[in-house]
């Protein structure tokens, strides 16, 4: 039986990594709401859920690679207040 755990401000937004030639990330990352900023104004390192660490440098466009990992535990969290 596995559970799941709440994790407070995750944003559905995600960042991305894993650039490409063409400066592209290959896959964006889920991350804490409130560090996006933070990270891109201070250039301060992010924690995705799947574990990756790096810095807010590209912003996703509708549609964008999101990565694998970070998705499953992102559908396996429950929702946060509001159902967020």
């Amino acid at each position: 039986m596995s559970t799941a755990t709440t994790l407070p401000e995750v944003d559905t937004r995600p960042e991305g990594t894993d650039s490409t030639d063409s400066d592209e990330p290959k896959v964006f990352h889920y991350v804490r709401k409130e560090k996006i900023a933070e990270s891109a104004v201070m250039g301060t390192h992010v924690v995705a859920l799947c574990g990756e660490v790096f810095p807010v440098t590209k912003s996703p466009k509708p549609g964008s690679p999101v990565c694998p990992a970070c998705k499953e535990i992102y559908q396996g969290l429950k929702p946060g207040p509001g159902g967020e």
